[in-house]
């Protein structure tokens, strides 16, 4: 297997994991792994809005929030949503092309 798929549980997407250099692929193959990345590229902006929702419902909520043990909760959770969207745009903004060879 020269790729797979594996499914990140913190990023909610699919990412490769490449067994064999992009350059020793076939450019068949290289067209079938960037079809499928493409599929999984394309929800990454819903994601990325879906994570967002959520960070304004969290700073809403620590806008009220009184308790400071809950408050510094709230902003370790908006930090890491904040994380998860940060490197989501590095993946979107992998953009691999196919090996002239």
């Amino acid at each position: 297997m020269d790729v797979e798929f594996v499914y990140d549980e913190r990023l909610k997407i699919s990412l490769p994991r490449f067994h064999t250099a992009w350059d020793e692929l076939e450019e068949i193959r290289q067209a079938q792994i960037l079809r499928m990345w493409e599929e999984i590229r394309g929800n990454i902006p819903e994601r990325i809005k879906e994570l967002e929702e959520l960070i304004n419902e969290k700073n809403a909520a620590l806008s009220e929030e009184m308790n400071f043990e809950c408050s510094c909760l709230l902003n370790t959770e908006i930090a890491e949503l904040a994380s998860i969207i940060n490197d989501l745009w590095i993946w979107f903004r992998l953009n691999p092309s196919l090996s002239k060879g």
